[in-house]
Formats: structure tokens, C-alpha cells, sequence
């Protein structure tokens, strides 16, 4: 059937088969096109219908990717009787939440109001005007374990709706009006105070026993972690390190790292960090890419360049595009059961690396008889000495490492013959502008050009398929690009382009994270109060336009925007986006100081501004002693120092440069702080004797 004949004001579906999410081009609304329920995609549309037919909206927010949306899924939506209910006295939209970040914000934040507690699926009832008077999280068909069923919450809730329509709108103008910003009271910097007790709650919430903070379930958190790398470059406190440490080896021992083909689970359900829900987020490859590669620059770990790199080939093999671009995600289910891809027993194990390897791997990775996950087992190495399994059984640890390797290659081998996970193939630009980043850093840091040609790769896709004309959009899918771009996605890719400038000195890149910079000023800046909105000045007005430096599963967009725009600051010279970082920083003064440790990129930002830095500009005609120079920068530990090459390509997009060219001698080094420019350092040694103090 021509769907095109089809109008959603007046047909209810467009074929007997499908829904209107068959449309669509989200993998998560996808899923649903042939449910039973007559779903919509959030549009115009689907409201004019529900102010027609004077219906309440059911909204529903998930991912593809979301175990809990899938259970609900297979429970009410896929359920006649829910399905009536539904079609019969609601107008049901569909969301993808990775597409509509600021649509699943606004409700997320009633949710946490109403409910005191977040999460997805998300539910939430709406008057035709979008404006909410109920929410939760997920309803199973009928009420259990102390939570509203379906077909108890829909009957009760268009009573209310039809017999007291004026306590309805009276809820939804309390809530309404709830969202709405304050008027800002706080115009002073944020202290360094505030930084210190930020640093003091982490803390106090951290786990000694297996790192990370609080209890489970356990997010790996990198932001927290990328806050507290800063905190010790300013400090030097051993303990903030320790922590830092502490939490990283026991992610990469625990069953939420995957030991047989790398890359991190979203989050583990225990505290030790062994039984992952095993979905596989980019956001999370990228930052703890990140994350790993920082803490290597200080304390040299081998076993953390391992992960960095064992990382991106997971990126490589799984998630990436063939053009370039890397996907979103990878579901946790295969074939209904959760984890199914990822879990083995003892006796696979022995079957398919046979009677004299399998013993030694299944005593370094735990795996047993009983299982540690359903009966079945999660490769992990909580506990284990190798040195003392390899003496154990008469080898090196050289020969008991070749050992496990092959191993490893025998079992990837084996599960890539299982029914593959669903794989979530849209391409965000927000995640992947933390993915570019976190491959550029990696790139300059361990000298890897595959790093960079893959961040350059993914860069080039972007700009290919992301920008048309002078807009940014959100995401790529089968050809198609979609919604106006959301101040993440312009923050991440104004840190993508900063790292690849500084990790291969291409004057390219600056330009590209001027314009970004320029954008995001333009269309997201807060004038009257500043700091940025979420959604941009043209896009689709909501019933809040929302702006929050509070961090998320991944740091605020807000708080990267601050950092990046302080560092772009430094590299051009331009005193306004030092001003802007600064502003925006101080615009979130009030909830700082209230909440420090749920602003923490912001923090970063404001411990940005107290280290200073350095601004190193590199001149002369000795393309090797430059080079050495740079590989010195980029393999060092510099949070806060920004180096460039003085070059007469570079002299307009860096005034820094100016008068600092040298075509004379081999090397000229220029160290400005503070403001001031120290005389030229001509000898690479002494400029790094200096460097290093």
C-alpha cells in the first residue's frame, strides 16, 4: 500500500499491518511498527488528533537498545487488550530518546518530580497541549511487585480526564510551571570551594573495596573520573589518583569489561563490577577511551594502553560504519534472553579450546560448573593472580599471556557464529563527536595513526552527511539526516575538532572548531542570563526550552561547552570565548554550589580557569626537532597547556603566533603563562627541562 495515500488525521493507521512509526527511519520506533497500538511519531499530527477528538496522550520514550523497553514492549504493547485501550480513548506517540534528547529531558525531569526516581521505558500522560499529569517508568499489563499495571493505570487515569477535567489541568500547570528556569540570583565565579566539596562527596561515596562510587547498580561514570584526573594535575593528591586507579582496574577485571572482544557494558547490577547489563553504548566506549588514555599519560600502565587499544579495535570490528561514521549501540538481548551472546559454560569453554587450555582459562577467568550469571558464566578476572596460576601451571607469564590471547581468538571465533545482538545503526553526532575526541587523544597519545585516521574518518562523515548548508543535525540514518542539532552536538564536535588539532597540528580542524564555537553561540546562548539552551533558537518550541549543566550518563553539555570554549580560547587568542567559558560557568553558580558533585565537566571548566596553563608555540625550520617536541606534548599529561605551530598558513586563525615565525633557525620555543610570553627557548632539551618542572 502507497502509505503516501494515507492522512494521520483522519486514518488511523496507514496499512493493517503497520503503524505510523513504519514511516520512520529510528531503529527504536521501528520495533514497534507493528504493534497492535496505533502509534504515532511525536508530531504535529498525532496532537492536532488529540485536541480534535478531546483524547489524553500516552507518551512513550525509550531506546532499541533498552532491555526494559523490549519486556514492555512484548508485555503491552504487543497485547490486544492493552492495544484497545489505547486506540480507543488515547492518541499513543512513540519517541526514540537518542533522536529527541530534549523531548525525553523535559519528561524525564516530571518523571523525577512525580516519582523521585528516572528511567526508561519512560511513560507519561499528556493533555493535547504536551503538557504532562502523570508519569512513570516501566508498567507491567497488569499491577505486581508494587507497580501500577497498564490495565489499571489507563482506565483510572480517562476517568480522571473525562469526569474532573479540572484537576487534570491543574496538575499540569503545576508541573508545567515547575519546569520553568528561575530567575538567576548568583552572578559571582564559583569558588574553588565548591570544587573542593565536589571532591570531597566523591570521596566520601567512594567504594574502596572495587573503586567506583556508591552502590549498585554501578555506572562506570568516566566523567567523575575525567573531574578527578584534572583535580590531581591542579593538586598532586595521591589519593584522588588511588581512587581513579582503584576504579579503572576493576572495571577492566569485572564482567562489565568484555574479556573475549573488548568494549564495556552500560552499566554492572553488582558492586563488583561482574554482572554487566550488557548493553554497549558508544557514549561509553568513547569516554573511557578517554579516561584510559589520561590516566596512561600519568602512571604509564601497560594494562591501560591494552584497553585503550583493544577498545578501538571493538569500535572498528562492531561499530563502525563503512564510511566512516560509528553506530549507537548494541543491544544487551539476544534471541529474548539478556546477555545470551555474551555467557558460557564450563563445558563450552572445554569443548572449544579442548582439555589442555581450557583448564588454565577457566581458572584465570572464573568460569566454574555453577556459573556466576544464570547458570551460566561471565568471564572476569575479580580475584585472579596470574603470576601465580602461570607458575601454577610451569609457564612465564609471557607464555600464560600468549596462552589466554589464543584462547580469546577461539572464543570470539565461536560466539561470532551466535545470533548477533540487535545492532542500533543510526549515527548520532553527538556520541560520535566524543568517539572523535577520544580517538584523537588516544591518536596523539600513544602515536597511533590508525587512531587518527579513524577520528578523521568518522569527522569526514559528519561533515558529509550531518551538515547541509549552514544547519547541524542530530542524526544519520539510511540517508537521512534529522533535527536541528541540540547544544551536545555542537559541544562534542567542538571538543572533537580541539583534540584533532592538537593531535596532528592541522590548521583545518581550528577553523572547523571556530565555526562550531561561532554556531554555538549564535543559536544556543542564553542572552539574558547566558550559559546555552539545549535546543537551538530555530528549532521546534516545547513547553520548556530547557538548560541544565547538570551531567548525565555522559557530562553536560553546558560543561563541555565551557571547557572547550576556554581551550579554543587559548589557541586563538580570543579573549570573548574565554569571556563566554567564564559566563557560562558563572550562570550555573547557584546549582553548583548546591549540588557540586551533578556538575562536574562544569567544575572542570572553573578548575580550568584556576590551573591557567600554558600556551607553548612552536616555531622553526627543523621539522624533526618540531616533531620531537610535539610527540613530548601529546605523550604527556597536559590537561590545561594548548601548543601550536607557528606557521604563515596558521598566522590569521592564531594571533598567539604573531612575530613568533622563524624561518631561520631550527627551533624556536615560545612558553606563554599567565598572560606573558617568556623570551624563545631555542634548545629542544632545555624546552623540555623547562616543560617537565
Amino acid at each position: 500500500m502507497d502509505h503516501s495515500e494515507k492522512d494521520p488525521l483522519v486514518d488511523a493507521r496507514p496499512s493493517a499491518d503497520k503503524n505510523w512509526l513504519s514511516l520512520e527511519k529510528s531503529p527504536y520506533l521501528l520495533q514497534h511498527d507493528s504493534n497492535p497500538v496505533n502509534w504515532y511519531p511525536w508530531s504535529d499530527a498525532a496532537f492536532k488528533r488529540a485536541a480534535a477528538e478531546n483524547k489524553p496522550v500516552f507518551l512513550s520514550i525509550g531506546y532499541s537498545t533498552c532491555h526494559w523497553c523490549h519486556v514492555m514492549e512484548h508485555e503491552s504493547f504487543e497485547d490486544a487488550e492493552v492495544a484497545e485501550l489505547l486506540n480507543d480513548h488515547f492518541i499513543a506517540i512513540k519517541v526514540d530518546r537518542e533522536e529527541r534528547p530534549d523531548i525525553d529531558t523535559i519528561y524525564m525531569n516530571i518523571c523525577q518530580l512525580l516519582t523521585g526516581e528516572g528511567g526508561w521505558p519512560l511513560n507519561v500522560f499528556l493533555t493535547p497541549e504536551q503538557r504532562p499529569f502523570y508519569a512513570g517508568t516501566y508498567f507491567p499489563k497488569t499491577s505486581k511487585y508494587g507497580r501500577p499495571g497498564m490495565m489499571d493505570v489507563l482506565p483510572q487515569l480517562l476517568h480522571a480526564y473525562r469526569t474532573d477535567p479540572e484537576k487534570i489541568q491543574d496538575v499540569a500547570d503545576k508541573l508545567t510551571g515547575a519546569l520553568q528556569p528561575g530567575i538567576q540570583t548568583n552572578t559571582q565565579e564559583v569558588s574553588s570551594e565548591v570544587i573542593a566539596q565536589a571532591h570531597a562527596i566523591l570521596e566520601g561515596e567512594f567504594d574502596s573495596s572495587f573503586g567506583g562510587f556508591g552502590g549498585a547498580p554501578k555506572f562506570p561514570s568516566p566523567g567523575q573520573l575525567l573531574f578527578l584526573l584534572r583535580y590531581y594535575a591542579v593538586t598532586k593528591d595521591q589519593n584522588t589518583m588511588e581512587m581513579v586507579e582503584k576504579t579503572l582496574d576493576s572495571i577492566a577485571d569485572g564482567g562489565i569489561y568484555d574479556h573475549v572482544g573488548f568494549g564495556f557494558a552500560r552499566y554492572s547490577t553488582d558492586p563488583k563490577w561482574l554482572v554487566p547489563h550488557f548493553e554497549k553504548m558508544l557514549y561509553d566506549q568513547a569516554l573511557m577511551m578517554m579516561v584510559y588514555t589520561e590516566a596512561f599519560l600519568i602512571n604509564r600502565n601497560p594494562s591501560y594502553r591494552k584497553i585503550v587499544y583493544d577498545t578501538a579495535r571493538f569500535l572498528k570490528r562492531e561499530m563502525l560504519h563503512p564510511d566512516g561514521g560509528f553506530y549507537s549501540a548494541i543491544d544487551a538481548d539476544s534471541e529474548g534472553e539478556e546477555g545470551k551472546y555474551y555467557v558460557w559454560s564450563a563445558d563450552e569453554i572445554t569443548k572449544i579450546l579442548g582439555t589442555e587450555q581450557a583448564p588454565v582459562y577457566r581458572e584465570v577467568y572464573n568460569i566454574t560448573p555453577q556459573g556466576n550469571f544464570e547458570n551460566a558464566n561471565i568471564p572476569n578476572l575479580i580475584g585472579t593472580n596470574k603470576a601465580a596460576i602461570a607458575d601454577k601451571h610451569g609457564m612465564t607469564l609471557v607464555e600464560l599471556e600468549r596462552l589466554l590471547e589464543n584462547c580469546r581468538q577461539q572464543l570470539l571465533a565461536e560466539r561470532q557464529k551466535r545470533s548477533y545482538p540487535h545492532l542500533d545503526d543510526k549515527i548520532l553526532t553527538s556520541w560520535n563527536g566524543l568517539c572523535i575526541a577520544a580517538m584523537a587523544k588516544a591518536g596523539a597519545a600513544f602515536a597511533e595513526p590508525k587512531f587518527l585516521e579513524l577520528a578523521e574518518n568518522a569527522v569526514e562523515f559528519v561533515d558529509t552527511h550531518l551538515w547541509q548548508e549552514e544547519y547541524l543535525y542530530t542524526r544519520w540514518r539510511e540517508g537521512e539526516a534529522k533535527n536541528l542539532g541540540y547544544l551536545d552536538d555542537y559541544a562534542h564536535l567542538l571538543w572533537a575538532h580541539i583534540e584533532l588539532y592538537m593531535a596532528t597540528g592541522a590548521v583545518a580542524n581550528l577553523a572547523k572548531a571556530k565555526q562550531l564555537a561561532q554556531a554555538l553561540l549564535e543559536r544556543f546562548e542564553d542572552i539574558g542570563q547566558y550559559g546555552f539552551f539545549f535546543t537551538d533558537k530555530e528549532a521546534e518550541a516545547l513547553i520548556v526550552r530547557d538548560k541544565t549543566a547538570i551531567d548525565g550518563a555522559m557530562p553536560s553539555g553546558n560543561g563541555i561547552a565551557a571547557l572547550q570554549l576556554w581551550r579554543l580560547g587559548k589557541l586563538t587568542g580570543d579573549n570573548d570565548l574565554l569571556t563566554k567559558s567564564d559566563t557560562t560557568i558563572t550562570a550555573f553558580a547557584d546549582i553548583a554550589e548546591k549540588y557540586p558533585s551533578a556538575v562536574l565537566m562544569l567544575l572542570t571548566a572553573r578548575l580550568a580557569f584556576q590551573a591557567g596553563g600554558k600556551e607553548i608555540v612552536i616555531s622553526g625550520t627543523s621539522q624533526t626537532e618540531k616533531s620531537a617536541l610535539l610527540q613530548f606534548l601529546r605523550t604527556s599529561y597536559r590537561p590545561y597547556d594548548v601548543w601550536l605551530e607557528a606557521t604563515v598558513e596558521a598566522a590569521g586563525t592564531m594571533p598567539l603566533t604573531e612575530g613568533k615565525i622563524h624561518d631561520d633557525i631550527p627551533l624556536a620555543v615560545y612558553v606563554c603563562e599567565n598572560y606573558v610570553c617568556k623570551m624563545p627557548l631555542f634548545d629542544l632539551q632545555e624546552v623540555k627541562q623547562r616543560l617537565a618542572q
